[in-house]
């Protein structure tokens, strides 16, 4: 049976809360971790449902994993790699893990690894990673659901990708490591996970340079020059976000510890515009609070180190009882507004004209049931139950389950009246999830 949070809102947050290690680093460098014949070792990692599922594609490469929740750290063996196939039995549930096929196409020289799942926000091609590997010597092609690349040997190039893509620059890093000669990717993205990947692969032995800047040099080892390393991921910087939204919007006062300031630096910008107080304690320490209605503010997501799209649900939530008229614009995924339906259902005064969207504050969110449409949708609709009056009750958990670790003890801990529990519509739920069919 699923779950559902319960929040009874409106009333200030005070508290201290620390950032995990961040989910979009660690499931990277976990793939990278294939590229050598050696066993290797990652701290600060979260407990999440997407690391148990790239742990499952890892072992059904034929790698051995040991994962200690407690420690928070996951060995991985990749001695021997036993097969090139990533199953859609896992692939399929969550995109991050199609990263496996740059790191089996550097070392195996073949994959086959099925198109990528996930949360669905929108169209999220894989054309630029096809054209990268290809431009390195590999020839790929779509089959039955999965992306087939072969190789005799590869070779440095120099690519120029059509958009900063996050997943095609690691994609082309993670095989471009074992080419011959240099590879060159212009237009690469920037994300502070990105520059994380070049630092794990340099600690194994691999030459790059240029990671966070637009243009990568990787200059090509040998299978022999990568070794296995111990390392420690950096911290979530939308974990943060959404904690430093939470406090900001119930007009309460908290302390987030574990967080890169420079990592969100825009977002830390519009916060203060909309008249919130953010003060750096410690060079890892922030300290949050407001008093007072914010103020509207105008963005556009952007590649980083533009406003993240994985930050704009929460933003609308608190823009939604802001004092005034804002206007947000979605550049990057078509379909990453589907939470505006369900802060309707609060109280919400929101317009969509295509990828845009109006905001005018309202007084005050009402609490209701709503589901979560997508993982920081739904971190988003926390946000506004914990500004509405009366309570709120949250379903589809398991999209939050992939992001936020220990999510209901981390509120808690900020002073959140919450509380998780079973969800007695459990069917009906799944079935309408569904669109009125249930695997059996």
């Amino acid at each position: 049976m699923s779950e559902k949070l319960i929040i009874s809102g409106s009333r200030p947050l005070e508290g201290e809360v620390s950032i995990s290690g961040a989910k979009n680093a660690v499931l990277k460098l976990m793939a990278a971790a294939l590229l050598a014949k050696d066993v290797s070792k990652i701290h600060n990692v979260p407990e999440l449902t997407d690391v148990e599922i790239m742990l499952d594609v890892l072992e059904c490469l034929g790698a051995k994993c040991i994962y200690d929740k407690e420690e928070k750290t996951v060995e991985i063996d990749a001695t021997n790699i036993t097969s090139i196939v990533a199953s859609d039995r896992f692939v399929s549930k969550m995109r991050a893990s199609f990263v496996v096929l740059g790191s089996l196409v550097g070392r195996m020289k073949e994959a086959r690894v099925a198109l990528p799942g996930g949360c669905k926000i929108g169209e999220r091609r894989v054309n630029f990673h096809i054209k990268g590997l290809e431009a390195l010597g590999a020839k790929c092609k779509i089959e039955q659901g999965y992306v087939h690349a072969k190789a005799l040997e590869l070779n440095g190039a120099d690519i120029c990708l059509d958009i900063p893509s996050v997943g095609a620059t690691e994609n082309i890093m993670l095989a471009a490591i074992l080419a011959q000669g240099t590879t060159r990717i212009q237009n690469a993205a920037q994300e502070p996970e990105i520059v994380d990947l070049a630092n794990f692969l340099k600690a194994m032995g691999a030459q790059i340079e240029g990671a966070g800047t637009n243009e990568i040099c990787i200059y090509g080892v040998k299978l022999e020059d990568l070794h296995g390393v111990e390392y420690t991921t950096i911290s979530d910087r939308i974990e943060a976000g959404t904690y430093m939204s939470a406090i900001i919007a119930s007009r309460g006062h908290g302390i987030i510890k574990n967080v890169f300031p420079n990592h969100l630096t825009i977002f830390t910008g519009k916060l203060l515009e909309m008249g919130a107080k953010i003060k750096l304690l410690e060079p890892n320490v922030m300290e949050v609070s407001s008093n007072s209605r914010l103020l509207p503010m105008n963005f556009i997501t952007q590649p980083y180190p533009g406003f993240p799209t994985d930050l704009q649900a929460l933003a609308m939530a608190l823009l939604s009882t802001s004092n005034g008229i804002s206007v947000v614009t979605e550049s990057l995924y078509e379909n990453r507004f589907m939470h505006i339906s369900e802060l309707w259902k609060m109280g919400a005064n929101i317009k969509q004209s295509k990828n845009h969207a109006i905001i005018k504050g309202v007084d005050c969110l009402a609490g209701t049931s709503v589901t979560a449409p997508d993982l920081r949708a739904g971190a988003a609709l926390v946000v506004a139950a914990i500004m509405a009056r009366g309570e709120s009750e949250i379903r589809g958990l398991h999209h939050i389950d992939r992001g936020y670790e220990k999510f209901t003890e981390k509120l808690k801990g900020l002073g959140v009246c919450v509380s998780r529990v079973k969800d007695e519509n459990d069917f009906p739920n799944a079935l309408n999830a569904a669109g009125g069919k249930l695997d059996t």
